[in-house]
């Protein structure tokens, strides 16, 4: 097949002639008809014109589509030859996430990641000022600036666990830090202990490095510790990865009798702890006062991950390993593999922050209890068969729906301008369809918003839209 008529190409989509904008729902079913090979690839398409007196639509519409998938990849076109349908290469696609922008009208539920705080700007500005006493070394510091790494171990000992400089290692992000440690101490075949669900990209290093996963279901009432010290006992794990604090994406927060007890398991099944308190920070109610869970450990089996992007910006890329000062120096060998040092900047704009700490988290507790607030009231006034229970800090809820599975939901809220991150993405082999996670990170107004567009495509289903796929989205 060389070319498409106008009206062979009306008859393959499959557009509610409601569904609005509808010249982004005609744009999702040309490219879902493509992807799924009903037109095939370099086949010419119809002139506008022609389309859209088939589809009897104006000629702007059929326009805006196929600028659309032009933007996207979908088409090519050449001025005075017409227009082709092809593929885009996936590292430059549109609707990779990791290059969009909300220029194209989504709502961004995919990501958990909240806005820059208002002391940031202040923090970069002295950065800026202090970098040029660097200047005159190489820039290179494999375990991080000594202030950044004071300053880290500071807040350590001030939340009760006595932490040295020496212990810390300074990462680019926690995504890195779990890479480093998952590829010091994780190999092929070894058993690795997750939650189900848990933070998808953990679940990724284990895999590429061989591991052989252990799920142990959690839920927003949290862990039990049978079957948590069951897991360990019997697949005798080497390693285990817990979010204990405001986990993600449930929202649940270990109490210290639980912590207390998984690293006196861990002890008994020499299993190596790695804790990743991403969100521990974020406390929005008032909670009991938990210990880090290394404050429990006797003999260095706990290593703790911690990361400036959720308390303060997702830009800055600064995360930490706490270990053994032996251990984070094998960890800081060991990064050459990956890396050479976190940048400079970035490390001096995170330790003027530590300065500012407890200001940040006023205003995170403010501004995030705002949207936690707003989205749970959008949700039971226009989704009110939806479950879930309100975490008392971090900035995911947990969403069990009512019918049908989240894959299908998130192709229709995808064609609604909603982008979701459903259930089976924390979880193993497809399970977890019947949630969805929903991030309180946006303002209340756009969640609002966010929560009617759900509304509506969980009442109508996908219209011509596409799952986009796991590969592409930055989970965080």
């Amino acid at each position: 097949m060389r070319y498409l008529s106008a009206s062979q190409v009306a008859r393959l989509v499959d557009v509610d002639p409601g569904t609005r904008p509808y010249y982004r729902a005609l744009a999702a079913s040309v490219r879902a008809l493509v992807l799924d090979g009903q037109l095939p690839v370099r086949v010419r398409m119809p002139a506008e014109r022609h389309l859209a007196a088939a589809l009897n639509v104006s000629r702007t519409t059929v326009t805006s589509a196929y600028d659309l998938l032009r933007e996207e990849g979908y088409l090519e076109s050449r001025q005075g030859s017409g227009s082709w349908t092809t593929l885009p290469d996936p590292a430059f696609a549109a609707e990779n996430p990791w290059l969009s922008t909300d220029g194209d009208g989504m709502i961004q539920l995919h990501c958990a990641a909240p806005a820059a705080p208002a002391a940031l700007r202040e923090a970069m500005a002295e950065a800026v000022e202090d970098l040029p006493r660097y200047g005159m070394g190489n820039g290179y510091d494999p375990m991080g600036l000594p202030q950044l790494r004071e300053r880290i171990a500071a807040r350590y000992t001030a939340r009760g666990l006595a932490t040295r400089p020496e212990q810390i290692l300074v990462t680019t992000g926690s995504q890195h830090a779990i890479q480093l440690v998952g590829g010091l101490l994780v190999g092929p075949g070894d058993p690795v202990v997750i939650e189900s669900p848990t933070y998808p990209h953990a679940i990724d290093v284990a895999r590429n490095r061989g591991a052989r996963l252990v799920p142990v279901g959690i839920s927003h009432e949290g862990w039990q510790v049978d079957l948590v010290t069951c897991a360990l006992r019997q697949s005798a794990a080497r390693v285990a990865y817990l979010m204990p604090d405001f986990h993600n994406p449930t929202g649940a927060l270990m109490d210290d009798a639980t912590r207390a007890a998984l690293v006196g398991a861990a002890r008994r099944f020499d299993t190596t702890l790695v804790i990743d308190e991403t969100w521990s920070e974020l406390a929005l109610d008032d909670v009991p006062r938990t210990a880090p869970m290394a404050a429990f450990d006797t003999d260095s089996r706990v290593i703790t991950i911690g990361s400036a992007s959720k308390l303060w910006w997702g830009g800055l890329r600064i995360g930490w390993i706490r270990a053994t000062a032996a251990l984070a120096r094998r960890l800081a060998v060991h990064r050459a593999t990956v890396d050479i040092a976190s940048p400079v900047l970035e490390q001096l704009v995170v330790a003027r922050l530590f300065d500012r700490l407890e200001e940040t988290r006023a205003e995170r507790r403010r501004t995030l209890s705002a949207s936690r607030d707003a989205l749970v009231t959008g949700l039971r006034e226009r989704l009110p068969e939806w479950s879930f229970t309100v975490p008392r800090g971090g900035g995911t809820l947990w969403v069990r729906l009512d019918r049908g599975c989240a894959t299908t939901l998130a192709e229709a809220a995808a064609c609604h301008g909603v982008r979701l991150a459903p259930g089976p993405w924390f979880g193993l082999e497809g399970t977890l369809d019947g949630y969805v996670r929903l991030p309180y990170t946006l303002p209340p107004q756009t969640l609002t918003e966010a929560a009617g567009r759900l509304a509506v495509a969980h009442e109508r289903g996908p219209v011509g839209a596409r799952r986009v796929p796991d590969t592409l989205i930055p989970m965080v």
